[in-house]
């Protein structure tokens, strides 16, 4: 790429030349697409440091402006850049933060970037409450969100079922402290409780066996051999502890299968996220537990069998 305007390297400059900015991104764009990153991703880089609207950048006003206020200058946003480009370090991680529904989720390395299609177990979820003879002792009832990472899950329970009490439980303190920063931020430290624990150890020690009205969690499904062929942005910067479901990507899936029903009220709700191919065998260990009925799968926008939902008997 060629050399940044010289003004970039004084480091108390806060603010950019629009035209100068507009110049970064040509050359940014020219380089994403070299490299096979989508180049939409420099346009939503820019926005998160610069107070730029998404017109002025699709039309190229941007260019006539005079000067921008910024977070960082042309040569710090340069060297983020280049971690985009040659370390493959995605760029949520790079901003910080990520949108998810309707919120502003901060995230680290210590936690999964929450992914679009995660959004619809809520909305699932919501229509499973729905049509419930249970409903309104689920819309007011206490949820766990299993594994919570940046706590992206238990905030959408928690936005849709305003009556709801949420417990987050993660087993890495670093991942709660991202998801307590994200709880905070977004209005919700009243009704999530967060514990570090395994899986359901948090609510053994919190006497909530038969008191839960759903479990619900995104866990590790990725098969271990299949780790090393991720996309170097998943395989090389988000956290294994999180992606790592043993060897056929079942380990963790089946734990809550088994202990979920400890936990869980009658016409309670358990739902999961789970990869493509892997919802036939999670359907048919509830089933075969015994303490599930109705099961059913769901899809996501792509059409794949994506989420399994469950009610305890």
């Amino acid at each position: 790429m060629a050399s940044l305007p010289s003004e970039s390297s004084d480091p108390t400059r806060r603010s950019v030349a629009g035209r100068d900015l507009w110049a970064w991104r040509q050359r940014a764009c020219e380089s994403a697409q070299a490299h096979g990153i989508d180049d939409a991703e420099v346009d939503w880089l820019l926005q998160q440091i610069y107070p730029v609207d998404r017109l002025a950048l699709r039309l190229g006003t941007l260019a006539t402006q005079g000067e921008v206020p910024a977070k960082l200058s042309l040569a710090e946003l340069e060297q983020r850049w280049q971690r985009r480009l040659q370390d493959r370090v995605p760029i949520q991680y790079l901003v910080g933060q990520t949108p998810w529904r309707d919120f502003t989720l901060r995230v680290s390395p210590a936690v999964l970037i929450p992914r679009p299609e995660t959004e619809l177990i809520i909305d699932y979820l919501v229509a499973a409450v729905d049509l419930s003879p249970h409903a309104e002792v689920l819309r007011r009832g206490v949820w766990a969100d299993l594994g919570t990472g940046s706590g992206a899950i238990a905030i959408g329970l928690a936005a849709v079922f305003p009556e709801a009490l949420i417990v987050a439980i993660d087993i890495s303190p670093e991942a709660l402290k991202v998801a307590q920063a994200n709880v905070a931020l977004n209005g919700f430290s009243d009704r999530i409780l967060l514990r570090q624990g395994t899986w359901f150890e948090p609510l053994e020690r919190l006497a909530m066996a038969g008191q839960l009205v759903g479990v619900v969690a995104n866990p590790p499904y990725i098969p271990s051999a299949m780790l090393p062929t991720l996309q170097p942005e998943v395989a090389h910067h988000e956290p294994a502890i999180a992606l790592d479901g043993g060897e056929d990507g079942l380990a963790s899936l089946r734990h809550l299968v088994t202990h979920a029903p400890q936990f869980l009220q009658s016409g309670g709700l358990w739902a999961v996220e789970l990869m493509a191919g892997q919802a036939p065998a999670v359907a048919t260990a509830l089933a075969q537990n015994g303490h599930y009925d109705p099961i059913q799968t769901q899809r996501d926008l792509a059409g794949i069998d994506r989420f399994v939902l469950a009610q305890r008997r």
